[in-house]
């Protein structure tokens, strides 16, 4: 188990948005489940790694790419309204907090 400190720093961040983590029960590899206001929106792959379900016209209109060199889901279509991405850097930290905040907010605007 290689616990990146970076997802560290992440997760306590989310927390602030009232995103509460789940680790998978009998998984040491990093894999756990985000929510919001009861329902998941996103997961951690491992411990330098996210999903998030920001949907197909944000990841279009935030100008995301899905990653070629995806690991995990390797085969995901364009039209996915899921987004995968690496936590590397501060930057990366700060990047995904934006994310959750516009996958939140569909969340939210969904009552």
């Amino acid at each position: 188990m290689r616990v990146n400190p970076l997802r560290i720093i992440l997760s306590q961040r989310l927390r602030e948005l009232a995103v509460e983590e789940r680790a998978w029960p009998g998984r040491d590899d990093g894999f756990a489940s985000l929510l919001f206001e009861g329902k998941e929106f996103a997961h951690f792959h491992n411990w330098s790694e996210i999903d998030i379900r920001l949907g197909k016209d944000a990841i279009g209109r935030e100008g995301l790419v899905h990653p070629a060199d995806s690991k995990v889901h390797p085969g995901r279509s364009k039209n996915s309204p899921w987004y995968e991405m690496r936590i590397l850097s501060a930057a990366d930290v700060d990047e995904v907090v934006r994310l959750v905040k516009i996958a939140i907010l569909g969340i939210s605007g969904r009552k």
